[in-house]
């Protein structure tokens, strides 16, 4: 008995030991890009998820470019990863979908919209539907036409409750105006008349969602798990009601997937819920995000909020009513406005990088990115290049005055490129501009020092003019 246990611990040390050896020396059809694979199936994930300056590249790219150069290969989630920071390889890439490359996200993210991101990411012309529809509700006909007045009426009574109060915590506060914008005009939510707190459902499950996918109770990952299940059960639950009742037709988003339903076969009732939940998470989580850190970082910098202020108080001079809507020419003269806007675009780090998977292998500078592979191409490092940027990790929207040719479109890639760049993009930059807007001309804000534990958010006091 003693043997044959020693010969089954001697079998199992060997295959592991050639488990370890094939995962360490991934089979390739040339060189691989230098680097490390960390253990099977963590590989260094928990390294790239440990929290640093969001106002810097993450820490876990940054030793691995001093080590390896702006080419390297790692190990996330049980997936071989290629990361670059390379601006002309980066550029290529993101024009390169469907040739060398193809959408791909995360495990956890997959998990969460199953066969809907499946879909988006093998059919170009669901990939075209979802993309046209989202334009006809979110993009510039549509601003011009409607949202941009509907963001302004949002700012001015989101600051003018923020204005009761003796103070608010900035990105909390931020996230939930988004959210109820948002969440009315794609599918009709209204807060007010709900007991479940649907933004908070969708804050929370974005911050498990960047977490290691462990679904294990107690875990963060696994408390993103719940939230999800929750947010789109209350979505289901809308899609239901809208079904059943159509006396409360809105001609919204979903209204418009509904009629779709019928002559599109693969928008079946799981694929429009999906959908919904999809899309409220990208454009509520990110622009709060940059809006917020677009705040904080103008609170820091006297000198951009009394230019923005300027710039933004002339617009209201100009008008014959004082009272008149913004309109369309009047966000796009807000020149510096979106000068601060790009500054912090550049300097923002809100996910790790964009991820493509690799359907042919590619060959770069010797080495070999082999098919099936994944790509992640991170922006953070190419917004911090001081060869391309003076200073990089100064707030210096003057910057974008006169910032040259020597920065081009591949050096700046805050909503991604090619064909999969942002929808939201405008939306995202007028929300933003229309907000800030109305606080510089309406309002002041400061910030509260001393109120409150360190790690529990930035509390700010809004003051009228």
């Amino acid at each position: 008995m003693y043997y044959i246990g020693a010969c089954c611990i001697a079998l199992c040390i060997v295959i592991l030991t050639h488990y370890l050896y094939r995962w360490r020396n991934q089979k390739c059809n040339g060189k691989l890009p230098p680097g490390s694979m960390g253990f099977p199936l963590i590989g260094e994930t928990i390294q790239l998820f440990i929290p640093g300056n969001s106002l810097n590249m993450p820490r876990f790219v940054k030793k691995r470019i001093a080590r390896y150069g702006t080419l390297f290969r790692t190990s996330l989630a049980g997936h071989p990863v290629v990361i670059s920071t390379d601006p002309e390889f980066n550029y290529f890439i993101l024009q390169q979908e469907r040739k060398l490359v193809e959408l791909w996200y995360m495990d956890s993210f997959t998990t969460i919209l199953g066969g809907t991101v499946n879909a988006i990411t093998t059919s170009s012309y669901i990939h075209k539907y979802i993309r046209n529809i989202i334009l006809d509700y979110l993009g510039t006909e549509a601003l011009k036409n409607q949202l941009l007045a509907k963001i302004e009426v949002m700012a001015n009574q989101g600051l003018q409750s923020w204005f009761t109060q003796s103070s608010i915590e900035l990105k909390t506060s931020i996230a939930t105006m988004i959210f109820e914008l948002t969440s009315m005009e794609l599918y009709g939510y209204d807060s007010s008349k709900s007991s479940k707190f649907l933004s908070k459902m969708f804050a929370d499950f974005f911050s498990g969602l960047m977490t290691f996918p462990l679904y294990i109770p107690g875990t963060a990952f696994y408390r993103c798990m719940k939230n999800q299940k929750e947010a789109v059960k209350l979505m289901q639950d809308i899609f239901d009601e809208r079904i059943n009742s159509p006396e409360k037709r809105r001609g919204d988003f979903l209204d418009q997937l509904i009629d779709d339903m019928k002559k599109e076969e693969f928008l079946t009732e799981e694929f429009v819920v999906k959908i919904m939940f999809a899309l409220q998470l990208a454009s509520f989580v990110s622009i709060s995000a940059n809006l917020t850190r677009t705040i904080r970082l103008m609170t820091e910098n006297p000198l951009v909020v009394k230019e923005v202020k300027e710039e933004n108080e002339a617009i209201c001079r100009r008008k014959e009513n004082v009272d008149a809507s913004l309109t369309w020419n009047d966000y796009k003269s807000m020149t510096f406005t979106s000068q601060v806007l790009n500054e912090t675009f550049r300097m923002a780090n809100i996910a790790p990088g964009i991820l493509r998977r690799v359907i042919k292998d590619i060959h770069i500078n010797g080495y070999v990115i082999p098919k099936g592979w994944t790509l992640m191409v991170v922006a953070t490092a190419i917004h911090m290049n001081p060869k391309k940027f003076d200073e990089p990790h100064i707030f210096n929207p003057w910057r974008w005055n006169n910032i040259g040719p020597n920065v081009s479109a591949k050096d700046f890639v805050p909503f991604g490129g090619g064909m999969r760049s942002c929808v939201g993009a405008e939306f995202t930059k007028a929300l933003m501009s229309v907000f800030l807007h109305v606080l510089v001309t309406k309002f002041s804000l400061t910030k509260v020092e001393g109120d409150t534990p360190p790690g529990e958010g930035f509390h700010v006091k809004i003051t009228a003019n």
